[in-house]
């Protein structure tokens, strides 16, 4: 096994199908076109033999659904890119991480999103004042610094800076073994200073969330564009709204370019395949 990424959620953050829509994309029979929040589980070997290591990006709103449906039992840490609903309301869910792996698991988030956890869930980082004692999430919190890489395990781990419309958030660039994978959920704009982090990587996981302008989003044209430009040796559109239908845009994208969807796994040394 090599560096690889699963898809746990590639919707946006309304989820599809939306509530209350009929339009053909929420109705679609094909399980590709039904998209829960985003999150992605990243997964490589460890420097041991026989050993693995899982970190999740992102806890989504159905997360305890996600990692039941993959069969999760274990998660090494927790990256968040920014403190948006879509991407945060599954972490009290880590919570039975803790029981069965039988201890914290560390978080990690630049500081400001940090200070934004512990004020929406004060529940689980000062439990000290919930009026009982509680089954709460035990979250080991750490600071990380854009472009400042960290170690964990056999794999580099370099934040990225993004720009979600006019919010700072982060992105990821994972390096293990001469493979590499970036992966960059909701971005509307890329600085300068990130660029050269993000070219040619084996895998570029990209935000491309409908072909109409969004002003905290890609389009579908404005992701392919900064796919030209980066030159990854294959690319995967998220964060997909349910503006588009799977087999549609399939058929119309680069041959190196793909949709992702729930489920999807891909091995940076490989092709893509479906977990099931």
């Amino acid at each position: 096994m090599s560096l690889e990424v699963l898809f746990l959620g590639s919707g946006t953050s309304a989820g599809i199908p939306m509530i209350g829509c009929d339009c053909r994309v929420c109705r679609s029979v094909d399980p590709r076109d039904q998209r829960t929040r985003p999150s992605v589980l990243v997964r490589y070997p460890g420097r041991e033999p026989g050993t693995q290591h899982q970190y999740l990006i992102d806890a989504a709103p159905e997360m305890r659904i996600q990692v039941i449906r993959h069969a999760i039992t274990r998660i090494d840490g927790v990256m968040i890119t920014h403190a948006h609903a879509d991407h945060i309301f599954g972490l009290d869910d880590l919570r039975r991480f803790n029981v069965v792996m039988q201890g914290p698991i560390d978080l990690r988030a630049e500081s400001t999103t940090l200070q934004q956890l512990q004020s929406i869930f004060r529940y689980i980082f000062e439990p000290h004042t919930n009026a009982n004692q509680s089954f709460v999430p035990n979250l080991a919190p750490h600071p990380i610094k854009v472009g400042t890489a960290i170690e964990l395990s056999s794999a580099r781990w370099t934040p990225l800076r993004l720009m979600h419309g006019r919010l700072p958030i982060l992105g990821f660039r994972i390096d293990r073994a001469g493979e590499s994978l970036a992966y960059c959920t909701d971005t509307s704009t890329i600085p300068p200073e990130t660029y050269p982090l993000l070219e040619q990587v084996d895998v570029l996981v990209i935000d491309a969330l409908r072909y109409r302008h969004h002003p905290t989003h890609f389009t579908v044209d404005q992701a392919l564009a900064q796919i030209e430009k980066l030159r990854p040796k294959r690319a995967y559109l998220t964060h997909i709204a349910h503006d588009i239908l799977h087999t549609e845009l399939e058929s119309q994208l680069p041959e190196h370019v793909f949709l992702s969807f729930d489920g999807l796994v891909v091995n940076c040394s490989g092709p893509a395949s479906p977990t099931e």
